[in-house]
This record gives C-alpha cells, structure tokens and sequence, in this order.
C-alpha cells in the first residue's frame, strides 16, 4: 500500500467517528486505531448519612497546606510605586530572555536610549522566540524581568522613560 493512500485512511480516521479500521489488500494487512482520549476524573459528593471522620480520614495525606505567614511569602517584581515613565508590559506568556543567545550581550541595559522597533528583549513561548520591540521612544529606566524567567502576559517587562 502506498503512503498517500494510508496517509489518507489515517486522516479519515482522525477526522471521523470511526475509532478502528481495518484493511485488508494484496500486498497485506493495515489497522488504524485511533487513540482514545483520557478519561476525565468526576468526583462524586459522599452521602450525607456517612459520619465525616470516613469521608476524610483517607484524604488527610492529601489536605492542602497551610498558608505560609505574610512576611515568608516570596516578593513578586513589579512596577516600583514612584515610577514615572511608560512601561512596557509582556504581550504573552513564555520565557523571557535578555539576549539572543546565552553568551551574547543582552538587548538593552538600563540607560538606554531606545527607539520604537529597536528589539528589547525575545519571550520564548512554544518553542518559538518572538522579539518584543520598543513601543516607544526614551530611555530604559528599569528592567522588571530577570533572564531565563517565566512571565505572565500583561506582567510589566521594561520602564520606559
């Protein structure tokens, strides 16, 4: 059997209803079978006649943590409260990176003179590096992001000043 033509049946069962096909031709046998997809986990209310040390006891392995006090929670970088200037904020999600390559120079340091269109930095998401440009021209007043860090879309990158 040529390889348009099982290219073609396994296209036809993915694309289908079908989650098994069989052929059957001179030169051989060919099965197609079509993964099934994991099945989704429902969970189930106990019945309220059940005394609650049952109901949880098997589950205290598995109890959330308890929160850490204020003072231990870690620090997320932001914008610093008195920062004047505008400030560029990540357009999506992925890995941000300083430099096109680990041993290269990054982009921009602060006290930079930057133009709109002047690369700042690349955020990899899916594999895929996408340069993030200067929307504005001005100096690079604060860098919020460290290199090799994953960053939120909307997560403020650059101030812009």
């Amino acid at each position: 059997m040529d390889l348009r033509k099982l290219k073609t049946l396994i296209d036809l069962v993915s694309d289908s209803n079908v989650s098994e096909l069989e052929i059957t031709e001179a030169e051989g046998t060919v099965r197609i079978v079509k993964a099934q997809p994991q099945p989704i986990v429902q969970y189930a209310q106990m019945p309220s006649q059940a005394p609650m040390q049952y109901a949880t006891a098997p589950f205290a392995q598995y109890a959330a943590p308890q929160p850490a006090s204020p003072a231990a929670a870690p620090e997320v970088p932001s914008v610093p409260p008195a920062a004047e200037g505008h400030v560029l904020k990540s357009p999506m999600v992925g890995t941000f990176y300083r430099s096109s390559s680990p041993g290269a120079a990054p982009f921009v340091e602060v006290g930079d003179t930057v133009k709109v269109g002047q690369t700042l930095c690349i955020i990899e998401a899916m594999k895929i590096l996408n340069e993030i440009e200067c929307d504005k021209d001005g100096v690079i007043k604060a860098v919020l992001a460290e290199n090799g860090q994953a960053v939120e879309y909307g997560q403020a990158l650059f101030v812009i000043e």
